[in-house]
């Protein structure tokens, strides 16, 4: 039971790290308490009490970043604990002046005021008008000197979210609207402001990332997986405050709530498995990811040893973070906070393995890790129940889909994707057959309606060659277990796409030689700047099977949200949507598509189509490919629940993602819009129903293709045995299909409502 006055009993936390204190923590008290006054944050701003110094005093910053930056001098202590008692009082400050008012004017002249308070190069700023911009002031001119401008870029992209995200909190809070989870985690990584903690993880502990890596793969779920983490520990601890008190809607806990039809206890303890899992990927990460890496872009000696100073303090940060929610009155702790006295604390064992001494279950050890191993591939399934899907767009079909069927099957025999070498896995064994029962110009009939025959041709093809290398990787280079091939087979790949005089190598084979000819076909149509970001998006695609086949290597179901990020790459989303941009003309700029608004279009009907992948292809990938990257299975093993179940929380994610484009579009799309000129809004509203039709012809594709009927799949594999690593075995048993009663938990699936 809760305790007294608790809307939930805390769950157990995983916990791999001690805590450690700086031991500078005293004079850290006393300079921020020193330097929150010389601000003004002790004082009333525009009639509103935002501090006192009990406050302060209470939530005790000084202790938080004495926990979470253990290691760096005292003069570093002084400035980082600034910065988080100055990002708390915006917090706070933007919460009393605006979100209690609802006032969104007057918060966007706030927030974008902010912004002249962080020059890039240094130099003068404005005269602060209130304690927000004066300590901001007085912070970016401390900090940013030691730092180089690639990380100023970075800190400065990572603040300006901190802050303008507020106003996507506001507008909830207006609307008294709850997230997706699929969103919420996505907007909780920006305004939470983890990412930003990150940042100065770096100037702490003078481990700068540097730029030639920053943006990779490994660096990202690094900073997305230690964001996550501590966003979901904030929510979980500060549950009561922000609902009870502030009237908040933004808290993963709530969120868990509302769509999952839970009740707190059982939404924090869920919560806390996606926190688990968060930090679970943190260490796959670094353990399996950072050394390809660093082998990959041929770092110099001294990059991997300053990688991994930033690794560890972002793990010290995670510990130290969780120790100071446990002891700061600004959150719920009741019976959960250690002795009062943190050196006291201390004292005592508290080396390595010896975190394990304050864990109180076996799921806090970190065994449920095991699980994600435990998939028995190739059980028979069945076909899969497929629920009504919430589609609010038409398809429409080009009128030159029966010439595009015919193109295609003359091009894909052309190039060699319908020859079959002896031994070639059934997977990529294509006959004509196969490709017209795919039907992949039925797909590009609808994600192109208008196309002239030559570019709906070019579309189909592109979807034949990104389906047949998608089959070709795992049963290839995954059965082979031959990472080292499929990572020889990327760089062929890339080289097979030059960019203006560059040269290509011959290629060798149909893979090479599809994509090589499709190249030649597309390259012409853009100009090099539109060329290297195609040629990225299918780099991308490439680069995300190779997490797939490491996946499948290991037997091991992905962390749920990793595993929602990169569907989208894995189902090449991107390149599709690049060629669409293409359509759509050149009127409308590359910095529009970065566009906030837009990335977010892109992601949410990207998710809705991978979504809708999942569903078809399930009975597919469990049961005739033995895969682990389906959205039903991950799913069904983070909530131990049934494949019913599954199914809905699926289709209900479709739903919310729909539903979330469709406000997006209502809300947002013309205050884009009035900022370009006529040319360029007809371009943007023609991708804008671009991406309604390819959402529209993603779902009628599946629908009408035969790919994943259960005919279609037994005359392409037959029934007898699946390939090697079909003997693979559980490593705890009771976990396969028929087994799921025993491992639901008391979690069961109601409808969810539509948002």
């Amino acid at each position: 039971m809760p305790t007294s006055g608790q809307p939930f009993e805390l769950p157990d936390f995983y916990l791999p790290h001690p805590a450690r204190l700086n031991p500078h923590l005293a004079r850290a008290r006393v300079h921020s308490r020193d330097w929150a006054g010389q601000m003004g944050f002790l004082e009333p701003d525009g009639g509103h009490d935002v501090w006192d110094e009990s406050d302060l005093e209470r939530h005790d910053y000084g202790l938080l970043c004495a926990y979470t930056h253990p290691d760096c001098d005292g003069p570093e202590l002084d400035l980082i604990t600034d910065w988080y008692v100055w990002v708390f009082y915006f917090d706070d400050h933007f919460l009393e002046l605006y979100k209690r008012t609802k006032d969104k004017a007057g918060a966007q002249q706030h927030l974008i005021r902010l912004r002249e308070f962080m020059p890039l190069e240094g130099g003068e700023v404005p005269e602060p008008a209130n304690p927000v911009q004066r300590g901001l002031a007085d912070l970016w001119a401390r900090t940013v000197p030691a730092m180089s401008i690639a990380w100023r870029r970075r800190f400065t992209t990572r603040t300006r979210n901190l802050l303008e995200e507020s106003l996507w909190e506001l507008a909830n809070i207006s609307e008294n609207r709850i997230a997706n989870p699929i969103e919420y985690i996505e907007k909780r990584r920006k305004v939470g402001g983890a990412p930003w903690s990150a940042c100065l993880v770096e100037h702490a502990t003078g481990a700068e990332v540097p730029e030639s890596i920053a943006a990779t793969r490994p660096m990202r779920v690094l900073a997305d997986t230690f964001s996550d983490a501590v966003h979901l520990r904030n929510d979980i601890f500060s549950y009561q405050r922000e609902i009870e008190e502030e009237g908040e809607v933004n808290n993963g806990v709530l969120v868990f709530e509302q769509f999952f039809h839970m009740d707190a206890q059982r939404a924090a303890n869920a919560v806390n498995d996606l926190l688990t899992s968060r930090m679970q990927q943190f260490e796959h990460t670094a353990i399996t990811e950072l050394p390809a890496l660093f082998a990959d872009h041929a770092v110099p000696p001294a990059v991997p040893p300053t990688v991994l100073a930033y690794v560890k303090g972002l793990q010290d940060w995670q510990s130290g973070g969780h120790e100071w929610h446990l002891r700061s009155s600004r959150y719920m702790n009741d019976a959960a906070a250690p002795a009062a006295d943190p050196v006291a604390f201390l004292v005592g064992p508290t080396g390595m393995g010896t975190s394990r001494l304050r864990v109180r279950s076996p799921g806090a050890l970190g065994l449920t890790r095991l699980t994600a191993f435990t998939n028995v591939p190739y059980q028979r399934v069945g076909p899969t129940p497929l629920p009504e899907f919430y589609l609010p767009y038409q398809v429409r079909l080009n009128p030159r889909l029966d010439l595009a069927r015919e193109n295609l099957v003359t091009w894909c025999g052309r190039v060699g994707l319908l020859d079959s070498p002896p031994g070639m896995p059934r997977a990529v064994a294509w006959t004509e057959q196969d490709l017209r029962s795919f039907d992949f110009a039925l797909c590009a009939a609808g994600l192109a309606p208008n196309a002239p025959a030559e570019e709906l041709d070019l579309a189909s093809a592109w979807l034949s060659w990104g389906t047949y290398g998608d089959d070709y990787y795992p049963a290839v280079f995954g059965l082979g277990r031959n990472i080292a091939g499929a990572r020889s087979q990327n760089t062929r790949l890339r080289a097979l796409m030059p960019i203006g005089s560059d040269g290509a190598p011959a290629p060798v084979g149909s893979l090479e030689a599809s994509l090589a000819d499709l190249w030649a076909r597309t390259a012409p149509l853009m100009p090099p700047s539109q060329q290297r970001r195609f040629r990225d998006a299918v780099t991308d695609m490439l680069d995300s099977w190779l997490w797939e086949l490491a996946d499948q290597i290991i037997n091991r179901i992905p962390d749920p949200v990793d595993y929602v990020e990169m569907r989208r790459r894995t189902f090449g989303s991107t390149l599709t949507m690049t060629l669409a941009r293409i359509a759509a003309g050149p009127a409308v700029s590359a910095e529009i598509y970065q566009s906030p608004l837009i990335r977010t279009l892109e992601a949410v009907a990207s998710d809705y189509a991978c979504l809708c992948n999942d569903l078809f292809s399930y009975q597919k990938e469990m049961e005739f490919e033995g895969e682990v990257h389906n959205g039903v299975l991950v799913v069904r093993h983070f909530f131990r629940c049934g494949t019913a179940a599954a199914i809905e929380v699926v289709n209900d994610l479709m739903t919310a993602r729909m539903r979330q484009f469709e406000r997006l579009l209502a809300d947002d799309l013309q205050a884009l819009c009035d900022q370009l000129d006529e040319q360029a809004r007809a371009g943007l509203r023609k991708y804008v129903t671009q991406l309604q039709d390819w959402m529209a012809s993603i779902v009628n594709w599946h629908r009408h293709c035969h790919r994943y009927t259960e005919q279609g799949l037994v005359r392409r594999y037959g029934t007898g045995p699946r390939p090697a690593g079909a003997e693979l075995a559980s490593v705890s048993g009771l976990t396969g299909l028929g087994t799921e009663g025993a491992r639901i938990g008391g979690f069961s699936r109601p409808v969810a409502p539509q948002a």
